[in-house]
C-alpha cells in the first residue's frame, strides 16, 4: 500500500532497482514511496553495494519485536545524556537511528574499538543490525575495520583520522554529483534552460566540495 510499510515484495524491487543501477527517487517513484524511505532503508540495511532484501525484511520484523514505548525521562549520567543527544543531532542530519547508535557507541568508547559482539550485547541489538549500521560507517569513511588474526574476528575502530576521511568521502561524492550536472547540461544543450541551471549547480557545487577538500588537506595536522 503507497505509504504503508515496506513488505518484502518491495525490498525485493529495491535490490532489483539497485542491480540495474537506479537511483533512489527512481525506485521510489516506482514504489510510489517518498525517497527518503528508499533511502533509510537502504542506508539502514547495507547501504547500495551490500542491500539484501532478505536480511533487511528479517532485521526490520526484529526491530517492530523490539519496539516498545519509551519510558518516562529520568535523570541519568551525564554520559547517557550526552549519548542521547548526540545520536539526536545524528539522526537530524539524516543518518539513521541504529547507524548513529553504533556511532555514538565507538566514539565514547574510551579506546574508540569495539567488536561486533560487543556493539550488539552493549546496544542489546541484534547482529545483524550491528552489521548493517558499520556497513554504512565503513562506506562512508566514519569506521575502519580492522582484523584480528587470533580471534577470527573483525573490530571497528574510530580513530581521529575518521573525520578527514569521512569529510573527503563525502566531498567526492558531492563532486560526482556536481560533474554529472555539468555533464548532463552539455548533453541537453547549453542553450536551454535546464541546462543552465544543471550547469550552475553543478559549478556551484564543484567550487564549492573543492574548497572544502582543500580545507580538509590544509587543517588535517589538527588531528595529528
Amino acid at each position: 500500500m503507497p505509504g504503508g510499510r515496506l513488505n518484502q515484495q518491495d525490498r525485493q524491487r529495491i535490490a532489483a532497482g539497485l542491480a540495474d543501477g537506479l537511483s533512489y527517487a527512481e525506485i521510489a517513484r516506482r514504489l510510489d514511496r517518498p525517497t527518503s524511505t528508499i533511502s533509510r532503508e537502504v542506508g539502514r540495511n547495507g547501504g547500495p553495494g551490500g542491500y539484501r532484501p532478505q536480511q533487511a525484511h528479517q532485521a526490520t520484523v526484529q526491530r517492530a519485536r523490539r519496539d516498545t514505548p519509551a519510558p518516562p525521562h529520568t535523570a541519568g549520567p551525564p554520559g547517557g545524556a550526552v549519548e542521547e543527544e548526540i545520536v539526536e543531532l545524528a539522526v537530524r542530519s539524516g543518518m539513521p537511528r541504529m547507524t548513529a547508535r553504533v556511532h555514538v557507541d565507538l566514539l565514547l568508547s574510551e579506546d574508540g574499538r569495539r567488536t561486533a559482539a560487543e556493539l550488539a550485547g552493549r546496544l542489546k541489538v541484534s547482529p545483524a543490525s550491528v552489521s548493517a549500521a558499520v556497513n554504512f560507517l565503513v562506506q562512508q569513511g566514519y569506521v575502519r575495520r580492522e582484523r584480528d588474526p587470533r580471534r577470527r574476528r573483525d573490530i571497528y575502530v574510530v580513530d581521529d583520522e575518521a573525520w578527514y576521511h569521512s569529510v573527503v568521502i563525502s566531498a567526492r561524492q558531492t563532486l560526482e554529483s556536481a560533474q554529472a550536472a555539468m555533464r548532463g547540461a552539455e548533453t541537453v544543450g547549453l542553450d536551454r534552460p535546464a541546462a543552465q541551471r544543471l550547469a550552475k549547480a553543478g559549478t556551484f557545487l564543484e567550487r564549492v566540495t573543492l574548497d572544502m577538500m582543500e580545507s580538509a588537506d590544509r587543517w588535517r595536522t589538527l588531528l595529528a
